[in-house]
């Protein structure tokens, strides 16, 4: 077979596999009843913790559907069912929904604890192929995740079994977040290191210049040292502000070139005669994302962060929320 030949060969291989995969996942869609309803509604009103385990590869899944839905507003936790058995289940609790992946539902290692968890008082919640196994009958609600065959030739290798269980766990994790109303916010809390969590929870007083490094000067001062604290500070603007202290306008380096071009003398006048009066500000509790924002909106670099009275506390530069990676 010549290399074309071989490649388009893999290639076909390869679709068939993610085909198959994909109509089972359809086929469970279509079984989907009321149970699945019932275990939102079990886990959404749960008053302890989510503890979800399984065995090998459905033990991995578990761990993936844990982790999606503490990052999505539940407090979730993987427990491995081996080493539950030898003291671990003391992490489970009355007031726990404990979610239990099996392909067979007769996985020992996993069956073995489950007395022990209708001891302690926890529901179950069974996510199995095998509705008349011993996992799906001792459960409160078993999900139905039943495959014909795995994408494996020789129908052994968990391969289209773990995918349908993952996608139950992220049905049940997107539908619980829905449930619970999470929002945007609420997600970036618990994402503080990416780009949505830093949007989201930067604030323009986490990022700010402020005392010395605000560049300001009063109406009455002479546009040289306009100039002067302009061009001292990094940010090439100074704010203006009236004789209480309250921002009356904005001189920025662009104003300084249009006075030059002009070919006015402007060196005898006062900041208060050349400032642009109202400009665009913010205060310390805005977002660091609507900053940006408005600097994109109105096309301008800075924005002068004021306090309750209108007295400038702060600036910040389009660098400073660029530099975060908004």
């Amino acid at each position: 077979m010549s290399a074309p030949s071989r490649d388009r060969h893999i290639t076909e291989k390869g679709k068939m596999i993610l085909e198959q995969e994909a109509h089972a996942i359809h086929l469970i869609a279509e079984r989907l009843d009321e149970s699945f309803s019932k275990a939102v509604e079990l886990l959404s009103s749960c008053q302890g913790k989510i503890i979800i385990s399984g065995m090998g590869k459905s033990g991995i899944i578990a761990q993936k559907i844990a982790a999606t839905m503490s990052s999505t507003g539940s407090t979730a936790l993987f427990l491995h069912p081996a080493d539950a058995a030898h003291g671990d289940l003391g992490i489970v609790g009355h007031d726990d929904v404990v979610i239990c992946l099996s392909k067979s539902g007769t996985t020992e290692e996993l069956n073995f604890i489950i007395p022990a968890i209708r001891q302690i008082g926890a529901m179950i919640i069974a996510m199995t192929g095998n509705q008349r196994s011993f996992l799906a009958l001792n459960a409160d609600i078993a999900l139905d995740i039943g495959i014909e065959k795995e994408a494996c030739p020789y129908d052994l290798a968990p391969t289209t079994s773990t995918t349908a269980m993952l996608a139950m766990g992220d049905a049940l994790a997107i539908s619980l977040m829905q449930q619970k109303k999470f929002t945007q916010r609420d997600f970036a809390l618990t994402h503080p290191k990416g780009s949505l969590g830093r949007r989201l929870t930067v604030k323009v007083a986490d990022i700010m210049a402020k005392g010395n490094a605000v560049p300001f000067v009063v109406e009455s001062a002479s546009v040289t040292d306009l100039i002067l604290e302009m061009t001292s500070k990094r940010y090439g603007v100074s704010a203006v502000v009236n004789s209480e202290g309250a921002l009356s306008g904005i001189f920025t380096d662009g104003d300084l070139r249009r006075l030059v071009q002009s070919g006015r003398e402007f060196l005898n006048l006062n900041a208060g005669s050349v400032m642009t009066a109202n400009p665009k500000t913010v205060n310390t509790g805005t977002m660091a994302k609507e900053c940006l924002d408005l600097l994109e909106t109105y096309r301008i670099t800075q924005l002068v962060v004021c306090d309750d009275e209108q007295r400038p506390v702060g600036m910040v530069h389009i660098h400073d929320l660029i530099t975060l990676g908004l």
